[in-house]
């Protein structure tokens, strides 16, 4: 298959799980037992205080990535700038999500996902600069700033309304985590350690297992929950975005080497 062929069949895809998503999946609201986190622990006057201090590593690994972009590897300078909106995301994420779990509900929930919808835009962005070139990297990177926050708005807006619709921030959320691989399979690199990118994958899976045992991992070690290991695990992940810029080499392209 050409790679024009690829990049319609994961269009098509993408499409695709758009479509069925909202044909047969019907709207759902934001459970209220999500904000029921185990870990209610408060100490120096902070409540919740791990679920709350936790998010300051988002914030660390945020910091130091748009601070490091300038030595990190590009073939064009334009290039940063997804990454620079990934990291930016994070910093956000550190601030939005330390002040939801001060005081965990829906409106607080909606500033910590407007933020991680800035950080998804980024990475998905970032791997198709990387794989399909500036121009579409930049465009989706517009895009994606635009639907992210959208679909957050969207889902506040119905459930302020009593008709919560979690479906489109469920995709922004979960379609890069099932294309993301896709992409890196069927279209060449451009860059080397394309294994850095499955493993911020990877780590973001793992954060959200960590998430649903929040209560068992809590009960088990009687002083971390799961959602505290998630922040952290989560935040690993963008630390292994920052190592894979800072330590990826550009290839050699193929047809100068012939």
């Amino acid at each position: 298959m050409s790679k024009h062929g690829r990049i319609v069949l994961l269009a098509a895809l993408t499409a695709g799980i758009v479509v069925t998503v909202f044909v047969f999946v019907p709207p759902f609201a934001q459970p209220q037992w999500y904000h029921d986190f185990t870990d209610r622990r408060a100490w120096l006057g902070v409540p919740n205080f791990l679920d709350v201090t936790s998010n300051a590593l988002f914030f660390v690994i945020g910091t130091a990535g748009l601070a490091r972009l300038s030595a990190g590897v590009f073939a064009e300078p334009l290039e940063r700038w997804p990454y620079a909106v990934f990291f930016a995301g994070l910093v956000l994420t550190g601030v939005a999500s330390g002040w939801y779990h001060l005081e965990p509900a829906d409106t607080r929930l909606a500033g910590d996902r407007l933020a991680m919808s800035v950080t998804f835009a980024g990475f998905t962005a970032a791997v198709l600069t990387e794989r399909l070139g500036l121009r579409c990297g930049l465009v989706a990177l517009s895009a994606l700033l635009v639907a992210g926050p959208s679909a957050v708005l969207w889902w506040a807006a119905t459930e302020a309304a009593g008709a919560g619709d979690l479906r489109p921030y469920g995709l922004v959320q979960f379609t890069p985590m099932l294309l993301v691989p896709l992409l890196l399979w069927l279209i060449p690199a451009r860059y080397t350690r394309s294994g850095d990118l499955l493993a911020v994958l990877g780590l973001y899976a793992l954060a959200l297992a960590l998430e649903w045992l929040d209560r068992p991992i809590f009960e088990l070690t009687g002083s971390v929950s799961g959602h505290t290991l998630k922040h952290l695990v989560a935040a690993l992940a963008g630390y292994c975005l920052l190592r894979h810029v800072q330590l990826r080499r550009l290839k050699a392209r193929e047809d100068k080497a012939a």
